[in-house]
């Protein structure tokens, strides 16, 4: 039930000129354009910082996330990979609450990113459907945009063992694995204005059967 967004050299185009034009944002020289355990310990800090403020967005038992993460190009980046994967399971977090006004996904995306869920969310709710089983993400990685102020995070998706379940007949709508199963997402992540630590998406773009992501 995913839709495509936007293509990935426009959607990296138009977030660069928005992370350029929202100037008069110090930059933190070292932490955002460089690497090394400095930046990495520095990140570690302000995410446990925010920790307090986040919000729930558990699962019920039988609709499973299984990541891997790997390691990003920079250890700065690592709170972007994180959060990241906090927006999808934010997502998912409001289609099993059947809510597309749902909290979650509001706190960790922004613009088009938060768009995309509202929009997946509604999908669901007006087919009357939840999802079931194990959704897998993998192939992760990271690369800087903005001048350093924004990350992109790429992963691939293996959806081909999680299905829709009717919430009237509790009938699971099941599939065979085929190409349509992989996907590709692309993320354009960017520090929360006001909360340090924190990352939102502000853009997403989703390619369907994509070979690259086939295992």
């Amino acid at each position: 039930m995913s839709r495509r967004i936007l293509p990935l050299a426009a959607l990296t185009a138009a977030t660069a000129l928005t992370l350029t034009a929202c100037g008069g944002e110090p930059a933190e020289p070292d932490d955002i354009k460089g690497a090394g355990a400095s930046a990495s310990a520095r990140a570690g800090e302000k995410a446990e910082e925010a920790e307090g403020k986040r919000p729930d967005i558990g699962l019920p038992e039988g609709v499973v996330m299984e990541v891997e993460k790997g390691q990003p190009s920079k250890p700065a980046h690592q709170p972007a990979l994180d959060d990241a994967f906090r927006y999808i399971r934010a997502m998912r977090h409001g289609i099993v609450a059947q809510n597309p006004d749902d909290a979650a996904y509001q706190y960790y995306a922004t613009a088009g990113a938060a768009r995309y869920a509202r929009g997946q969310i509604e999908q669901w709710v007006e087919g009357g459907w939840t999802p079931t089983g194990t959704d897998r993400y993998y192939d992760t990685g990271t690369s800087e945009v903005g001048g350093g102020k924004g990350v992109l995070v790429t992963f691939c998706r293996d959806q081909s063992q999680t299905f829709s379940k009717s919430l009237k007949t509790d009938k699971v709508h099941r599939t065979e694995k085929s190409l349509k199963s992989f996907q590709k997402y692309s993320v354009l992540m960017r520090e929360k204005p006001g909360e340090s630590g924190v990352w939102q998406a502000g853009q997403i773009e989703v390619q369907g059967e994509a070979k690259e992501c086939r295992r």
